[in-house]
């Protein structure tokens, strides 16, 4: 079937406009909008009819296009208004307003590029099926794609934005089913380092045990187990200065709460949901964190990052040092500790998932390396050690040996129960 015969069938369908007659060829040439193809094919459909008119005085191909063509109505002299298309409904007159309602919608959000989406109703998809179907269309462009570039192209144009396919900071969907606009914008990557100098604060927020952070007599009616962390120690000013919905925190493995984080402290990346803001001053953002955090939690080397850092933090098994303090249940020499601590060095350690996180971790037996202990203070109530190690090393086991369940320990090397009393992460190494 040659493209007039196609078009012909097209056309004895109903009125349709120029965009989505031009649409059913769009594979078949390229440097041509849908919208000029399909008044080449109308123009093309016309002058066939217009031919025929002259020859044969057969009116028909020109009565059929005249609902749809200028050219032809004008050969028959029908001056009346176009129909409606049957396909589109009209939604191709009506882009300028869909795209004035994305500007509408964007408002104030700062933001650099964007990309346009399109959810069609049903009737519209069925509009399209049924074209495709009757008519044997096997070239033709989805109406959403169609959609979603020449929308992109008039928002562009009021903006003076460009349309970024892979990472765009605001996703303009156009909701035709609804008739409405929705905005889903991308988030804001802040990347650096923590030091945790107050005990008792979480990494993350933690909802009450009880009330799974609905609120109880419990917590108060504030439904979280601990009043503050890290997490929200942080999110306070980030939330302020990038006029975001709220953020997550993503961190390089966590310290436990009674732990502190010193030395150069902890990487992590703070995600700002739903910025407003994305051009922020980080020196001026890690300054007024520290204030707002004073003597508990301090950030450093903050800066803009994209989210595959996350997946970096996430996954590496940062070398970790901590200083323990340790205390015996029964009297022990210098001597035989720094003997004990010394047959820990280089030495693999089995751990069972400890009992203590056994609620929330799966029960695996994970193989960690000591890399390095030495003692570091000692007098006659307690020790302190210094443990290098690899990452994911559960070291309060390590001391303590679980019950058995960390092979080998210093409480098994010693025959004599030891258990950390405080413990602080001195330096995590990414």
């Amino acid at each position: 079937m040659t493209i007039l015969e196609t078009a012909k069938k097209i056309i004895d369908e109903g009125p349709i406009c120029d965009n989505c007659i031009g649409r059913q060829f769009a594979k078949l040439s390229t440097g041509l909008t849908n919208v000029e193809r399909g008044r080449a094919i109308k123009l093309a459909l016309a002058m066939e009819g217009d031919l025929l008119l002259k020859e044969k005085g057969d009116d028909t191909i020109l009565k059929e296009l005249a609902q749809s063509s200028p050219f032809a109505r004008k050969s028959l002299g029908i001056t009346e208004e176009d129909s409606q298309c049957w396909v589109c409904l009209g939604l191709y007159d009506n882009l300028g307003i869909w795209a004035d309602r994305a500007i509408e919608a964007i408002g104030d959000i700062e933001y650099s590029t964007f990309l346009v989406g399109t959810k069609i109703s049903g009737l519209l998809a069925e509009n399209e099926e049924i074209l495709w179907s009757e008519c044997g269309i096997t070239y033709a462009e989805q109406f959403k794609s169609e959609m979603n570039r020449e929308a992109g192209k008039l928002i562009a144009a009021r903006n003076g934005k460009e349309v970024e396919f892979e990472r765009p900071d605001i996703l303009v969907t156009l909701d035709i089913a609804n008739d409405k606009v929705k905005l889903q914008i991308r988030s804001l990557y802040i990347q650096g380092r923590y030091r945790k100098i107050a005990r008792g604060i979480p990494q993350t927020r933690w909802p009450c045990r009880t009330c799974g952070g609905k609120g109880c007599e419990r917590c108060d009616l504030t439904g979280k187990q601990y009043p503050e962390s890290v997490d929200e120690l942080i999110r306070e000013e980030v939330v302020k200065m990038c006029d975001a919905t709220d953020t997550k925190f993503h961190g390089a493995g966590r310290e436990d709460i009674d732990a502190l984080m010193l030395g150069t402290g902890r990487p992590f990346v703070v995600e700002a949901l739903e910025p407003s803001i994305r051009s922020i001053d980080v020196a001026e953002l890690q300054k007024r964190i520290n204030a707002f955090a004073s003597e508990k939690v301090e950030v450093s080397d903050l800066r803009i990052v994209t989210k595959e850092v996350i997946e970096k933090l996430k996954t590496s098994q940062a070398d970790k040092v901590y200083n323990l303090k340790v205390t015996f249940n029964e009297p022990v020499s210098k001597e035989k500790l720094i003997s004990a601590i010394n047959s820990l060095i280089g030495v693999e350690i089995s751990q069972r998932t400890p009992q203590r996180v056994s609620h929330r971790r799966a029960d695996l037996i994970r193989k960690r390396s000591v890399h390095d202990m030495q003692l570091l203070e000692f007098t006659d109530e307690h020790a302190v050690i210094q443990v290098q190690c690899d990452g994911g090393l559960y070291v309060k086991e390590l001391t303590s040996g679980d019950e058995g369940r960390t092979q080998p320990s210093l409480t098994g090397v010693l025959g004599i129960q030891a258990k950390v009393t405080e413990l602080d992460v001195m330096n995590v190494d990414i």
